[in-house]
């Protein structure tokens, strides 16, 4: 009978977070709402269902699942979008200011969240998810410092807002700095928060600077792995003083099935079109991850503790586009 509820649960979650990350792809191909993301979407999506308190509680276990499995699932296909001779034909300056950017921004914004008072865990999570790749980044982190719900969700609306804010600044900018179209495409893809971000801001000038700003944002993702696994290290150093039991390497294995697909993506026969069949079933993964961590957020939490996080992660967002376009104009 309990194999029976599990099922049960299991499926209903399936469905409704699959009907959110449908959702969040098809809503994100609408004007103005291609700068939120399919993710983010999804996200909301999943929090509206909790509206429906029956189905909630039925699927609870089956939405725990998700927002576990199919995260990792969808950070491993994700890899499939990395290329990794097209990663190292750009340069060892584009990987140098991305390997920059991400230790200079999650320093400034970890500093400025806990400046104002910002819990450690949720300080961690905003850092990453501004300096490496926004909402997957801290899919990504969580689970390496046994992240809460409500805190996951935060940081996830914090990147999501600071990237599309940053991202219309850039847009306005793009005619009144004195970048060229390749600068331009470097600026956008090292400060911005999503790869749908670094797109969006991105394509707006053209070609020549959608295609740097591409290989200069999947340069920072490149560095989402080696983030996670440190992160680990130091979440299991500071909460095992007090133990005497030997603990294992908190090696996030999912991490490196990411690195692994990049590498099969990057050098394996597979064709360009079985490619991105790969990628957006990614994005459907990570989208019905998201849907199920909506649906389990705390609204009165994130109410209470946002305004921080918020302030902190803006202003880090500010010195890191100051980073960003100086090292552009200087270095490109």
């Amino acid at each position: 009978m309990v194999e029976i509820v599990k099922k049960k649960s299991f499926w209903l979650a399936f469905a409704a977070t699959l009907v959110c990350s449908l959702l969040g792809k098809y809503l994100a191909l609408l004007p103005g709402l291609n700068l939120i993301g399919a993710l983010v979407i999804a996200l909301i999506v999943g929090m509206l269902f909790q509206v429906n308190q029956k189905l909630m509680y039925e699927s609870a276990e089956g939405v725990s699942f998700i927002s576990n499995k199919f995260l990792r699932l969808g950070i491993i296909l994700l890899g499939f979008r990395l290329n990794l001779v097209t990663l190292a034909e750009s340069g060892i300056k584009t990987i140098l200011l991305a390997f920059v950017v991400v230790s200079f921004t999650i320093a400034v914004v970890y500093g400025f969240c806990r400046l104002f008072k910002v819990d450690k865990e949720l300080s961690f999570l905003a850092s990453f998810g501004c300096a490496i790749c926004g909402a997957a980044a801290v899919m990504g982190i969580s689970p390496q410092v046994k992240a809460n719900k409500d805190n996951s969700v935060l940081a996830v609306a914090v990147v999501c807002i600071m990237g599309t804010i940053f991202t219309l600044v850039e847009v306005g900018l793009m005619n009144v700095l004195p970048f060229d179209k390749t600068q331009f495409g470097v600026m956008a893809g090292a400060s911005l928060h999503e790869i749908a971000h670094a797109v969006a801001a991105g394509g707006a000038g053209g070609t020549i600077s959608l295609d740097n700003a591409i290989i200069m944002k999947l340069s920072r993702v490149l560095l989402l792995a080696p983030a996670a696994l440190i992160v680990g290290v130091i979440y299991q150093k500071k909460h095992q003083k007090d133990s005497t039991e030997k603990q294992k390497l908190p090696i996030p294995w999912f991490m490196l099935g990411f690195l692994i697909t990049s590498a099969i993506g990057s050098f394996g026969p597979l064709s360009a079109g079985l490619v991105n069949t790969l990628v957006s079933l990614a994005y459907l993964c990570l989208g019905m991850a998201m849907a199920a961590l909506g649906m389990s957020v705390n609204f009165k939490v994130i109410i209470a503790r946002g305004r921080n996080v918020f302030l902190a992660s803006f202003l880090g967002s500010v010195c890191l586009l100051l980073l960003a376009g100086t090292s552009a104009y200087l270095f490109f």
